[in-house]
């Protein structure tokens, strides 16, 4: 049996429960699919910095300000950059001007999860194929490894960097950026590991020596959540054996060799195994000619590094603004989307095109020195202002 739906996004992250509570909110309904078994099935990640000029617009949108501002991380926008000894080369207080606020993303997806109808999302959900309903023009069929199959006419593909829905438009696919991290955290850091949690600030850290870097932020929860950034070749990562916890670390150590002993520390005192992953990212400027009944957003669209903090940003913003546009125009959804996609194509382009910029200005030759100029510009842009 098949079932329809009017609109059917796939993926269950910031952007697709974006799009569907912007649509909510004006009184559309979707169905959103996701392949996790349930909102419980695995940690969602770090923190992450809600942007006032896009992530926040999407917030607004979504009528949530006043519940987001309540699980903001108060004193999470400080910032700090050290070098590799340690020493403290620019930082910055957490203004409270709530400018890029911190809020943990599990947090964030709960909060879009709760604001809306029960039975929105139905989980287990992984799709295994989409097409084209032949003779019916803009149908889309989507089967999923349960067996389930449902038909749309109107497919959103929120689906991350490995996007099912993306090669019905485009055959751009992710490329792998010449960075790999390794994560980890520190659990109830200030108790346990305090030279480490010194180290690390009341924020974001930013540690770097050329082409490897220690970066990081304290969680609400007291935590440490640490990643070593690494230009490597892409299979690196497979030469490391990242099951053995104990000859992982001795390994990331080595490429730490010389470097602050509480930097050293967020690798050597984790409390949890070090996990691996190469930073991919689609080629600056993808785009595609208008393909009825389908489109895209966040990942799906324009997964870039995240090294301007743009990815969770923009897909918040891109799932607010394609339902805006399909709230405006509710008979007509071809001008709808392609008034989505001609806002989308330049914004993303050059979103990732910061990303891919700030990638080599963190791991240039001379870092942390570039990182160092740039904010110390932006302070110096503040107060002329």
């Amino acid at each position: 049996m098949t079932t329809h739906h009017p609109i059917v996004i796939l993926g269950a992250g910031p952007g697709g429960l974006a799009a569907a509570r912007v649509l909510h909110v004006h009184g559309i309904e979707a169905a959103v699919y996701d392949l996790d078994a349930d909102r419980h099935a695995r940690v969602q990640g770090g923190m992450l910095d809600i942007h006032d000029d896009s992530g926040q617009v999407a917030i607004h949108a979504a009528g949530l300000w006043d519940r987001f501002a309540a699980i903001v991380h108060r004193g999470g926008e400080a910032m700090r950059i050290l070098d590799h000894t340690g020493a403290v080369l620019h930082e910055e207080p957490d203004d409270g001007r709530l400018g890029r606020p911190e809020v943990d993303r599990g947090h964030l997806r709960d909060l879009l999860l709760d604001s809306l109808p029960d039975g929105t999302v139905h989980w287990g959900h992984k799709a295994t194929a989409v097409r084209p309903v032949a003779g019916v023009p803009g149908r889309h069929e989507i089967v999923f490894g349960n067996g389930e199959r449902v038909t749309t006419d109107l497919l959103v593909g929120a689906d991350g960097a490995w996007s099912t829905v993306r090669p019905l438009v485009t055959d751009a696919w992710p490329e792998y950026t010449g960075i790999s991290f390794v994560e980890a955290d520190l659990f109830d850091a200030d108790a346990r590991h305090p030279a480490e949690a010194a180290a690390m600030g009341a924020g974001m850290l930013f540690a770097f020596r050329g082409d490897t870097g220690v970066l990081g932020h304290r969680e609400i929860d007291g935590s440490l959540h640490v990643y070593l950034g690494l230009r490597v070749p892409e299979g690196w990562v497979d030469t490391v054996d990242f099951t053995d916890t104990p000859a992982a670390k001795a390994a990331m150590l080595n490429r730490l060799d010389g470097w602050d002993g509480a930097l050293r520390g967020l690798v050597a005192n984790a409390d949890t195994p070090l996990v691996p992953r190469r930073i991919n990212a689609l080629p600056v400027g993808v785009r595609w000619d208008r393909v009825p009944g389908v489109t895209l957003l966040g990942d799906a669209a324009h997964l870039m590094s995240p090294f301007a903090g743009e990815g969770a940003n923009l897909a918040l913003y891109d799932g607010a603004q394609l339902a805006l546009a399909l709230a405006a125009h509710p008979d007509d959804p071809d001008t709808a989307l392609a008034e989505y996609e001609g806002a989308l194509f330049p914004r993303s382009a050059g979103s990732a095109g910061e990303s891919a910029a700030s990638l080599e200005l963190l791991f240039r030759a001379d870092s942390p020195r570039g990182l160092v100029e740039m904010f110390q510009g932006f302070a110096d842009t503040r107060t002329a202002s």
